[in-house]
């Protein structure tokens, strides 16, 4: 039978099947291509062979695995493209650097000319590679049907082919081309001993100064990973200006881990922390007392801001660890006993949340049910209210039906995750001794990982940067280092980040006003602007009538400011904020 472009539908169907089936055969056929014969490419201490990906993705990666730990980038792909295996490797010409005298890790880095010229060598073989091999699946199927109808191949099944090829080559080439661009970035993860070192920027220093004692070819790798994330990860993304960075931390259960907490504040330059709840594991303060949780947080130096989780309270109605946490001079409570919502102005940034209503001794059945109350509650409060930059909450059966927030934050799970706006943050102290063993399949109990993250935001109030931490076995006395992740906040925030790129385009931002507040519809069109120097306050939010939703009468409004005998950023242990009304 010919083919012919007027058969019935089903014969039109079985011709559009025919030509699917050819676009995937030299798809796959381009990446086989690039599989069995890899493309490599060197510059002067480094050699690299790279190889595609088979499954095409919107947010493809470009994974370059090494002997000490793994180096992922990800980006943003405006189709789908696939990802990348980069196996990277030291040259033995390395030798004759590392015999000269000292050596320096800038001197191990390829320059930027080096690593460009890489990237063009690549794309030309890589591209040539998965075109041969696409030509040469479509010349088979095209052997293959002489061979079979014993006798030339029709015109419309040449076209059909030809389309073929010219999609699967210059679709995945456009692609890929489009992709694994600087400003396509998503996220740059590190595993092993190169996220050790990614966390730990001080070890290069002390490397550099007892060069005659480090592993060479450790520090080679160690440079390429700085060089690759120099080269791949924005300016703006690793050397932001920030308006205001915070520790994000949950599900504390009563382990008293805040020496560490400390050392992470000076270190990383933390303004203020924010804590999701579960702060204890069985709702009693004697619990929290006895463990040093309050004088913990006070030691911080910083305001710690709080929402209770669902080991917070003993009972539905139980307060206790609410009121207690508001008498620690540096607690800020987003929903104060009574239930009341309260919006902090941190930096120029507003942010609000609202309280679990579950209990220690809850029967763990239809939690979202039982969230309904409290979210329902918090959007009525937050209807005519400017929308907040951060909501803190503590589940994220909760998290997910906030109806505004540009960022919303939640822990519970004891897992670290990201989706969409909503970003899920891990247990901090492993879930504390009491939850802290989980049973495995083989009845093995092991620990839950820890987890922190570090949100940055910019001048212009948007989130600029999440950066990821994740360790486990401190209990177990086998401290492991799992990996850090830098996530670019567009990915978080995107309408953050283009007010942000709209208003810079429209002038460098204004000095944040030392005032309070602007009320509900004050702002106008004016583009907003945080900074260090904004005054810090708190804010009651109008509580709605019982007798009628539809209206809201106005709560007293009591501006508090937060002061301190020295920056957040900058203070010592010893000195801690208080909340004065």
């Amino acid at each position: 039978m010919r083919l012919r472009t007027d058969h019935p539908a089903w014969a039109r169907a079985g011709l559009v099947a025919r030509w699917v089936a050819i676009v995937v055969a030299c798809y796959l056929g381009g990446v086989a291509a690039t599989n069995l014969s890899p493309t490599t490419v060197e510059t002067s201490n480094y050699r690299a062979t790279l190889r595609l990906d088979p499954v095409p993705r919107h947010t493809p990666v470009l994974h370059s695995p090494t002997i000490v730990g793994d180096v992922d980038l990800a980006f943003r792909s405006p189709a789908l493209a696939p990802g990348l295996d980069v196996a990277v490797s030291v040259r033995e010409e390395v030798t004759d650097l590392l015999t000269a005298g000292p050596v320096s890790v800038r001197s191990l880095q390829p320059t930027d000319a080096e690593i460009s010229e890489a990237i063009r060598q690549a794309a030309v073989g890589v591209g040539f590679r998965f075109g041969l091999g696409a030509l040469f699946v479509a010349v088979g199927l095209s052997v293959a049907v002489h061979y079979a109808r014993r006798r030339r191949p029709e015109r419309m099944y040449l076209v059909l082919v030809g389309a073929a090829l010219v999609l699967v080559s210059g679709g995945t080439g456009l692609s890929t081309a489009l992709t694994y661009q600087p400003d396509r970035f998503a996220a740059f993860t590190t595993t092993g001993l190169l996220g050790t070192v990614q966390r730990n920027a001080g070890l290069l220093a002390d490397v550099e100064t007892r060069a005659e004692q480090a592993t060479p070819y450790l520090r080679n790798l160690l440079a390429l990973s700085q060089a690759l994330q120099e080269k791949f990860v924005p300016t703006d993304l690793t050397q932001p200006t920030v308006s205001a960075r915070f520790l994000l931390v949950s599900d504390i259960h009563g382990a008293n881990q805040y020496a560490l907490m400390r050392t992470i504040i000076e270190e990383e330059g933390v303004d203020a922390v924010i804590d999701t709840g579960d702060i204890i594991n069985f709702g009693r303060v004697q619990e929290g007392e006895a463990a040093g949780i309050f004088r913990g947080i006070e030691s911080l130096g910083v305001p710690y801001i709080f929402t209770s989780g669902n080991h917070d309270q003993s009972a539905p109605a139980d307060r206790a660890l609410l009121r207690r946490m508001a008498a620690v001079p540096n607690v800020v409570l987003l929903q104060d006993p009574d239930g009341v919502h309260r919006e902090l102005s941190f930096h120029g940034l507003r942010i609000t949340g609202f309280n679990d209503p579950r209990y220690f001794g809850d029967d763990n059945k239809d939690p979202a049910r039982k969230q309904a109350p409290a979210v329902d509650a918090y959007n009525l409060a937050m209807e005519n209210e400017p929308e907040s930059d951060l909501v803190v909450t503590h589940e994220p059966y909760a998290a997910t039906e906030v109806a505004r927030g540009r960022v919303v934050i939640n822990g519970h799970i004891h897992t670290p995750a990201l989706e969409g706006s909503r970003i899920q943050v891990g247990t901090f102290t492993g879930g504390g001794v009491v939850s802290h063993f989980i049973a495995t399949k083989d009845e093995e109990l092991t620990g839950q990982p820890y987890a922190f993250d570090l949100a940055s935001f910019g001048p212009r109030c948007a989130l600029t940067q999440l950066t990821r931490y994740t360790y486990r076995n401190l209990i177990e006395g086998r401290p492991a280092y799992d990996n850090i992740q830098v996530v670019n906040g567009a990915m978080i925030d995107p309408r953050g980040a283009q007010e942000t790129r709209d208003a810079e385009a429209a002038g460098p931002p204004e000095p944040a006003p030392t005032v309070e507040p602007a009320q509900p519809g004050a702002e106008g069109d004016q583009p907003r602007t945080c900074s260090q120097s904004a005054e810090t306050t708190i804010r009651e939010i109008a509580t709605a009538t019982p007798d009628d939703p539809g209206t809201s009468t106005p709560a007293t409004v009591r501006t508090s400011t937060l002061t301190s005998s020295a920056t957040p950023s900058s203070a010592s242990p010893s000195t801690s904020p208080t909340v004065t009304p």
